[in-house]
């Protein structure tokens, strides 16, 4: 089925690499046009676990959506500066007519601290990033949105550590469920509008966030360079189906079918995209 969101305008936010510029891809692929924004910079406190996305990456982004004949309006805006973000979108709608799609996926990984271990900055990073950011993005589309009178769908990106206790990752595990509180409060508020508020929620996801030795560490501590290779058995144990993450590809379809016409009574839905992840 071609053109699910055709003549649709998406806005997604960590549109550099991974799962946003999937999204990107994906919903442009079904005919919308793409406003993304990413910080494109590693975050101070996160680099450590992995480097963030680059100039670089969002202009490929941006090259991609290109060459699926779609138009696109890419900024750096860090998702916890609210200004910069309505500024983005706004100037993304200003030059595209609207905005019908919103893909919240914007988020940061930290891990390995027992709770009490973990420090007062690296707790505000994860949660100013993945629920203040969620908020922030909201926040800014949600009036485009009413005033066209339309409708609208917005994704927020979650996990399956927004469903269950994850030892060892509590700044990550608090922000990822406060995301489900924000879509299931939106949900309500919004439905008198036809603006339809869900989540996602993947299992590990092969991109740069969990492929990286500092994950790779937390299962294997004392080896000093563990491999993909090496951590695969360990991931697929966590998961029901045999494998050992899931592709960006395969939370892309879900926020695709969330963005398009075909779940216009779907709200309020936390979709897992787990492998069986929150199952076991």
């Amino acid at each position: 089925m071609a053109g699910r969101v055709e003549g649709k305008v998406a806005f997604i936010t960590g549109a550099a690499r991974g799962q946003g510029r999937s999204h990107a891809l994906a919903l442009a692929r079904e005919g919308a046009d793409i406003i993304a924004v990413d910080i494109a910079e590693s975050i101070p406190g996160m680099d450590r676990y992995y480097p963030g996305a680059t100039g670089e990456d969002l202009d490929e982004t941006v090259a991609q959506v290109e060459a699926l004949d779609r138009r696109i309006v890419a900024a750096k805006a860090d998702v916890r500066d609210f200004g910069a973000l309505r500024d983005a979108l706004g100037r993304g709608v200003a030059e595209l007519g609207h905005v019908d799609v919103v893909s919240a996926n914007a988020g940061v990984f930290q891990f390995g601290d027992k709770t009490e271990d973990v420090s007062d900055e690296d707790w505000d990073t994860v949660n100013d990033i993945n629920a203040k950011g969620v908020w922030h993005t909201a926040k800014a589309a949600i009036p485009f949105l009413k005033e066209q009178g339309t409708g609208g769908s917005i994704v927020l990106t979650s996990s399956t550590a927004g469903i269950m206790g994850t030892p060892n990752v509590a700044a990550y595990t608090a922000s990822k469920h406060a995301v489900v509180g924000i879509m299931k409060t939106l949900a309500l508020e919004l439905a008198p509008f036809s603006i339809r508020v869900n989540s996602v929620h993947p299992t590990g996801v092969n991109t740069p966030m969990i492929k990286n030795e500092a994950t790779y560490r937390l299962f294997m501590p004392d080896d000093p360079h563990p491999t993909a290779e090496q951590a695969a058995p360990i991931f697929q144990a966590t998961n029901a189906l045999p494998v050992p993450w899931v592709e960006p590809g395969d939370v892309s379809n879900a926020v695709l079918f969330l963005a398009s016409d075909e779940s216009r009574y779907v709200t309020g839905l936390q979709l897992k995209v787990d492998a069986g992840y929150t199952l076991k």
